[in-house]
């Protein structure tokens, strides 16, 4: 197959086995890769019901055809696994090397079954596979550890690393390589479940293209569309413009949901961000964007664990900006920076790492937990909770269970303000003031998610009324869920996504060139639904209901002040008649179950075979 290697690695850590699994052209055409082909591993591999972080549970890390080729942002890979933060299908993608050399190593995904006894690094060269111990490298910072790793292995090399957040089963660990992240769902902590510090990877296999000359014209076009217009904000301030758009619009999650805007926005802004600390831009692996805005972290005026006095460099995104300043009230820019560069150290996901403690602070003022210094605005105490839940030390150890699991063991009215939808931490979104992007959370498949639905783009449009939902938009959500299905599929980058005139068309085009298969727009249409109903059969058949479907209380009870002096209502009532519309739309029954005709479309059972 042209794109593909046509097999899969399934790695048994237990016993030390490796085979190569084929896979058929009729599943990689049908799933594609990245998040498609690993929701249809985990139909394979996955015991039913099994606990994530148990041995039995998979871990995949799965590429896609276009890695490889010289298309712009195509260097990136997924990683999927039921998340033990919600027990429900989880995926993450990130940009680095390491997609390039694992599938330069000979595989298009990696399976990862069984657990080591004692900490290890799987190093996978050419597709020869061998165990090394690791334990002079557990309790390192990610970054500190892929350095040593890169010293002893030498440059061919390139690593996915965990922190000691994912050795310590924090529930939203993240994994780690060049200092990016597979951030959300936990998957670094099932990554410390088998003893694993770090994969590394490395190979000389490439896979042809069916038309070398296509895929270079197409690699040139995209490249020159990549520096216009459609991706000048990336460039210019990166995603850290959002907040004072977001603070403009009262759509700025502030202390835990409390309220739409933040007095201290205007410190944290991108503009102020950049003119003060900010000293590089940088590029993904096989990337002519350039988002990554790189700032200085001066040095703590207190010293201490992590930074310490001296001064280090962090890359900061709005998601990452918005969890650990204003949603915890903190206005200090260069406190923000520190917390955002401990997370990376110790391997957290900013977004539930910062959701979770800006809870607690809330349950510490209503006097449902007795902490010390834990209120809004204390940025020593946000750092200082860090270090602790990566270490599962004091309070610590229930904040790493995550706000749902937090809120189960506090109880009295804890559960009703708890930021979550199926366990996942909501983003920086405010509910109530966008939405569609409300009707997005509640129907996720991995939970409150920004990235797996773009319904945000359906509120700031003029397709729809952002301050009251309604059904007729549905049908607009379901579309930005089915183009993310497929960008996260192919995979590319979705900060290429406007400068593409048709996509589907555009991206049949592509991956015709790559693949030499005669594919249409209405195909890869067809292929994004049958990876959503994927990833919701693999949800249903581990315990979904429709009363997941949800937001907490909160959003639906509270009203909250919106721009103009207006008041940004959802009632439950408007939410469950834009989640019944949503299903209709994508031709689910009434209570959100696949239908039986999709399911035999899907034909996981046969493909299992």
């Amino acid at each position: 197959m042209f794109g593909y290697h046509g097999r899969y690695l399934r790695i048994d850590l237990t016993r030390g086995t490796v085979d190569a699994v084929p896979l058929a052209e009729e599943v990689v055409r049908r799933f594609l890769g990245g998040v498609g082909l690993a929701a249809w591993l985990m139909h394979r591999e996955a015991p039913p019901g099994v606990d994530p972080l148990a041995p039995e549970a998979p871990l995949i890390f799965s590429l896609s055809p276009l890695v490889g080729t010289p298309l712009t942002t195509s260097a990136k890979f997924a990683v999927v696994a039921k998340s033990p933060l919600t027990d429900r299908l989880n995926d993450a993608l990130s940009s680095s090397h390491f997609a390039l050399a694992a599938k330069r190593a000979g595989c298009d995904a990696l399976v990862l079954v069984g657990a080591r006894r004692l900490p290890s690094v799987l190093v996978i060269d050419d597709g020869h596979v061998r165990i090394d111990p690791a334990g002079d490298l557990w309790g390192l910072p990610g970054e500190e550890a892929a350095a040593l790793l890169a010293s002893r292995l030498g440059p061919r090399f390139h690593t996915a690393v965990i922190g000691p957040a994912g050795e310590n089963l924090v529930r939203y660990a993240t994994i780690s390589h060049e200092n990016r992240h597979a951030g959300r769902g936990g998957l670094g902590a099932v990554m410390g479940a088998k003893r694993l510090k770090a994969i590394a990877v490395a190979g000389s296999q490439r896979v042809e293209v069916a038309d070398p000359a296509a895929v270079v014209a197409a690699a040139r076009d995209l490249s020159q569309r990549s520096f216009g217009p459609a991706t000048a904000k990336y460039r210019e301030l990166g995603t850290v413009a959002n907040l004072l758009t977001f603070n403009r619009f009262a759509a700025l999650p502030t202390r835990n949901f409390q309220q739409g805007t933040f007095e201290g926005a205007a410190d944290l802004g991108g503009e102020k961000l950049t003119s003060a600390l900010r000293v590089a831009r940088r590029s993904c692996a096989a990337c002519t964007i350039g988002c990554e805005h790189i700032y200085n972290v001066p040095p703590s005026p207190l010293g201490g664990e992590g930074l310490g006095v001296r001064g280090t460099e962090v890359r900061l995104e709005y998601e990452t900006l918005f969890a650990l300043g204003p949603l915890c009230g903190v206005s200090d820019r260069e406190a923000v920076l520190r917390a955002a560069r401990r997370c990376d150290e110790l391997g957290l996901d900013t977004i539930s790492a910062g959701a979770t403690i800006a809870f607690a602070m809330e349950c510490t003022e209503r006097g449902l937990l007795r902490e010390e210094g834990l209120r809004f605005g204390n940025a020593d105490a946000v750092l200082d909770l860090l270090g602790r839940i990566a270490r599962r030390e004091g309070l610590g150890a229930l904040l790493a269970e995550g706000s749902r699991r937090a809120a189960e063991v506090i109880g009295g009215d804890a559960p009703n303000f708890a930021p979550h939808v199926k366990g996942l931490e909501l983003p920086g979104y405010e509910p109530r003031a966008l939405q569609t992007m409300a009707l997005g959370f509640a129907v996720g498949s991995r939970g409150a998610d920004h990235n797996r639905s773009g319904a945000y783009e359906v509120d700031f449009s003029a397709r729809a009324d952002r301050l009251n939902g309604s059904p007729e938009t549905a049908r607009l959500a379901v579309e930005t869920e089915d183009r993310a299905a497929l960008m996260d599929s192919l995979i590319l980058c979705k900060f290429l996504r406007g400068v593409f005139a048709d996509f589907h068309a555009e991206a049949a085009d592509l991956l015709r060139s790559v693949t030499g298969w005669e594919l249409t727009a209405d195909e890869l249409r067809t292929a994004a639904r049958r990876i959503i109903t994927a990833k919701k059969l693999y949800n249903i058949r581990e315990g979904w209901t429709a009363a997941e479907d949800t937001l907490p209380k909160r959003f639906l009870s509270e009203g909250l002040p919106a721009a103009g002096g207006a008041t940004a209502m959802l009632p439950r009532e408007r939410l469950q008649a834009m989640i019944a519309a949503y299903y209709e739309a994508r031709g689910w029954a009434r209570d959100g179950r696949v239908p039986a005709e999709q399911v035999g479309e899907l034909r996981l059972e046969d493909l299992r075979a």
